[in-house]
């Protein structure tokens, strides 16, 4: 770290947890952002502010109007944009120190091949089969992955090590799911509570890369944002789970 960095990341580095070697920690760490929307956004932008050495931001989608009342890393500018396009620029106008790599062809031929450059995956997208399959590779490759979801007023997250011999992993969580599939687009969600899980998704990362405190491994968090209640349950492994197990 030169002189400005050093300044930059001042108010970490005093912090005892973390100081002079645990900000180079943050920044020689690779993190796996799958998703650049309500929880992406405010992610990517801690991450990046507290100085991540390389974001590699995954989407296939473009920014849209509607896009605007939670992704707040977006601008009304950027509507039309590919949505890792529009999410470099505000990242590296926060942070222009740090490495991004955007992709927008991320599928199930190569997951594994970017998830083995990152030390850990964020997933923030909306979806089963998606959240599955970043489950699948995370256990694969032994990477830590921490899942955040919104809807409503209402959010979950939690650090999955299902590689570990007692750890679960996202699908022994839902090991069986219908045909609900519930999203934003069709049962909307209050703007903040993707900012609370987001922010709430990148200090779990950061507390992953410098070992501190509780790290939500074998627990899920719930939060009710309209009665403000947090609470944690414990997760087992399931026995029968066909990816960790």
């Amino acid at each position: 770290m030169n002189d400005k960095d050093l300044l930059r990341y001042s108010r970490q580095i005093i912090l005892p947890e973390v100081g002079i070697e645990g900000q180079q920690s943050l920044l020689d760490s690779t993190l796996l952002l799958i998703g650049v929307g309500g929880l992406g956004s405010p992610s990517a932008m801690y991450l990046a502010s507290a100085g991540v050495g390389h974001l590699i931001l995954a989407d296939f989608d473009q920014v849209e109007l509607s896009n605007l009342q939670r992704q707040v890393i977006h601008s009304t500018d950027d509507i039309g944009k590919d949505k890792v396009i529009s999410a470099k620029e505000t990242l590296s106008s926060i942070n222009p120190n740090i490495k991004i790599t955007t992709l927008t062809n991320l599928s199930a031929d190569n997951i594994d091949e970017w998830v083995q450059k990152a030390d850990i995956v964020l997933d923030g997208t909306d979806n089963f089969d998606t959240r599955f399959k970043i489950n699948q590779s995370c256990v694969s490759n032994k990477t830590p992955l921490v899942s955040a979801a919104t809807i409503r007023f209402e959010g979950q997250l939690s650090v999955f090590k299902g590689y570990e011999k007692n750890q679960p992993c996202y699908q022994c969580l839902y090991p069986v799911i219908g045909d609900n599939n519930e999203n934003c687009v069709d049962n909307g969600i209050l703007a903040p509570v993707a900012g609370i899980l987001g922010t709430l998704q990148a200090l779990q990362a950061i507390k992953v890369i410098l070992n501190l405190g509780e790290q939500l491994v074998g627990q899920l968090m719930i939060v009710d944002a309209l009665d403000l209640k947090f609470r944690k349950i414990k997760l087992k492994k399931d026995k029968h789970c066909s990816i960790c197990h």
